[in-house]
C-alpha cells in the first residue's frame, strides 16, 4: 500500500482527517465540560479545535512524501 504523493492528497487522507477532526472535538467537549464542571457545549470552541485538528492533519500529508508499505504475512 502507498501513502498519497508529495504535495497531493488522496480519498483516504480526507476521512482520516475526518476522523481526527471527531475525534479532537470530542476530546475538546470532554475537557471543556471537566473545566465547567458540569455539562455544557461551547460550539464555536470546539469547532475551533475541530477545524484546526483537521487542517494540521491534511497539511502534514500534504507535505510528507510517499511511503509504501508492505503487509508482515
Amino acid at each position: 500500500m502507498q501513502t498519497s504523493p508529495l504535495f497531493s492528497l488522496n480519498f483516504k487522507d480526507a476521512v482520516k482527517g475526518l476522523l481526527v477532526a471527531a475525534g479532537s472535538a470530542v476530546i475538546a467537549a470532554i475537557e471543556a465540560t471537566a473545566q465547567a464542571g458540569s455539562f455544557t457545549f461551547n460550539y464555536k470552541s470546539i469547532g475551533g479545535v475541530a477545524l484546526a485538528a483537521g487542517l494540521s492533519y491534511l497539511g502534514k500529508n500534504f507535505f510528507t512524501p510517499a511511503k509504501t508499505f508492505t503487509s508482515l504475512h
